[in-house]
């Protein structure tokens, strides 16, 4: 029998996205599958939609758990909140604005950390959505002064470089696979970074220090708008944030990215690309 999966989807007042990745995630093939959806003190009508929500996921053999958040908790804390409600086996992150292109994406993974014990975490490959469809991301890579690179950004999907299945110094918790063993041995995330930002970073490299690696396979593609989370949400300062979080991020694992061999810092620079866009 297939192990049960967990997927744990945040929510914060973009309701029409949730909805749309929701609705792709019954598209995924694999069961036993649970949604843990934890919503931080939505204000846009998200909650009265979560028995739709329920039903749409019930009709297709997916469980759902919810929590309830009476303000916004941040994403470390929400996510916290879902491993502890989470069941599976294995635990998937998704943002709400990641949308399933590979129906048999969570198999795929799962085979690569049921086929190498070292692994801790696996990623697919991130692509804008249609018409766009071109990289967003394919792994992380960290320079020696700390900056953190998307590889392949902006890209065409089958760049060749961006398509190297491979280990990488870290990934982005928009969508990845963990095994439970490895939740296990490097526990919650850290709050310290709220209300967002670097949290998964630092995961990463948490999984890392207690022996485990992270990787990238860019056969498994899923669609991904990008910063819908944090887009236009007036409470949370983006830049602000990103900064206070990437110097605690830098001050706790200095020592590690450089000396890791990650690309020099003039090699690379942040690309802020249109993104695509849902209407409500």
């Amino acid at each position: 029998m297939s192990p049960l999966v967990s997927i744990i989807v945040l929510n914060y007042d973009k309701r029409h996205y949730t909805r749309k990745c929701l609705e792709s995630v019954v598209r995924s093939t694999h069961r036993p599958l649970e949604v843990v959806l934890v919503d931080n003190g939505s204000t846009d009508g998200s909650l009265e939609e979560i028995p739709a929500w329920q039903r749409l996921l019930t009709e297709h053999d997916v469980g759902m758990k919810c929590h309830l958040n009476e303000t916004n908790a941040g994403a470390p804390a929400g996510r916290n909140q879902g491993m502890r409600l989470a069941e599976g086996e294995y635990v998937a992150w998704m943002d709400n604005d990641v949308l399933v292109r590979d129906k048999d994406w969570i198999d795929r993974l799962r085979e690569r950390l049921d086929g190498d014990p070292g692994l801790g975490i696996v990623s697919p490959k991130l692509l804008f959505p249609p018409p766009d469809e071109r990289i967003e991301f394919a792994g992380c890579a960290v320079t020696p002064r700390g900056r953190v690179v998307y590889v392949g950004r902006g890209r065409p999907q089958d760049d060749p470089e961006a398509n190297v299945e491979r280990d990488v110094q870290c990934l982005i918790s928009a969508c990845v696979l963990l095994p439970r063993r490895a939740i296990e041995a490097a526990g919650e995330m850290d709050e310290a970074f709220f209300p967002v930002q670097y949290e998964d970073i630092d995961y990463c490299y948490r999984l890392k220090s207690l022996g485990f690696r992270c990787r990238i396979v860019p056969s498994v593609s899923m669609y991904h708008y990008e910063h819908i989370t944090t887009d236009g949400s007036t409470d949370i300062k983006f830049l602000q944030v990103t900064t206070k979080n990437g110097m605690l991020f830098r001050r706790r694992w200095r020592h590690v990215f450089e000396t890791e061999g990650g690309p020099p810092d003039d090699a690379y620079r942040w690309e802020d690309l249109e993104r695509p866009r849902l209407e409500e």
